[in-house]
């Protein structure tokens, strides 16, 4: 009886580890997926704000370009960090 009960207890155990590793490797799937989209909807929206600034200002044209350049940059580098948040987590299991 006591060998039933801790093949039991065993079993629930293991299936209860490999949910938790899945539920981890599925949350830095969507995190690493949201983050990627977020990235594009930002790179897309300051570009086409570029673009329209320096279609009224063209004067202006290499400031505006600078700046959509550092900016966007840094939307790239907070995606990338998002990623790798998202890897650490699912490889931390």
């Amino acid at each position: 009886m006591i060998e039933r009960f801790l093949f039991h207890f065993k079993l629930y155990f293991m299936l209860s580890l490999i949910l938790e590793v899945s539920y981890a490797v599925m949350g830095a799937g969507i995190g690493a997926g949201l983050a990627a989209i977020g990235a594009g909807i930002g790179i897309g929206r300051i570009g086409g704000s570029a673009m329209e600034a320096m279609a009224r200002q063209p004067e202006e044209a290499g400031k505006i370009q600078g700046a959509m350049l550092i900016i966007a940059a840094l939307v790239e580098v907070a995606a990338l960090f998002a990623l790798v948040i998202c890897f650490l987590v699912s490889n931390k299991l």
